[in-house]
């Protein structure tokens, strides 16, 4: 007898661990149907969502370049020069404290967005990486260290526009679109649409 109530208990407390397994696995699908359980977003939550993430940088690119400046004077042994390999970091993305509400439609569980443009947020060269390979100073000239500066300015330039002929911004502007599309599918959103 006492054997029988032990199978019957094992049987009834298998039958209950069956049921909650079942329950837990489709009453999550209930609540996504029912009205009450949907967070519903307006387009200012939306707006007030994306804004917290301000200027959302997206792409670093790593490039170097090689900077021959030189500084040439009309009488003999008056040149001087400067050989630099400049080691520059660019970054770029979507400052998102640029959209306003006009930008942002909410219908159901579709939400459209219009971004700014993606642009370089940063730019500047890593002194670690970057070194003097070369500096000459004519005979009858004295060092000039405006020279050094002028060649790092170049770099600079030469740098930023190397990295948009790159495809900087296009790559900018995608990963952006990626990673908010990201965000609005954890928000509950099905649909998720850029406009142009």
């Amino acid at each position: 007898m006492k054997k029988q109530h032990v199978i019957a208990g094992a049987i009834l407390l298998v039958m209950v661990l069956g049921v909650g397994l079942w329950l837990g696995s489709v009453m999550p699908g209930w609540l996504r149907v029912l009205p009450f359980s949907r967070s519903t977003f307006g387009t200012s939550t939306v707006l007030q969502q994306v804004q917290t993430l301000s200027q959302l940088v997206t792409v670093k690119y790593v490039m170097e370049k090689v900077v021959v400046l030189e500084d040439v004077k009309w009488y003999p042994g008056g040149d001087s020069r400067v050989l630099m390999l400049a080691h520059g970091i660019v970054k770029a993305g979507v400052d998102l404290g640029r959209i306003q509400p006009e930008d942002v439609t909410v219908s159901g569980t579709r939400v459209s967005i219009r971004l700014p443009p993606a642009q370089i947020t940063d730019l500047y060269l890593d002194d670690r990486q970057t070194r003097i390979i070369e500096r000459t100073t004519g005979l009858l000239r004295t060092f000039d260290k405006d020279l050094e500066q002028t060649a790092r300015q170049n770099a600079v330039n030469d740098i930023r526009r190397a990295a948009r002929n790159a495809g900087i911004l296009k790559d900018a502007d995608e990963r952006a679109k990626t990673q908010l599309t990201s965000l609005f599918k954890q928000m509950g959103f099905e649909v998720v649409e850029f406009v142009p």
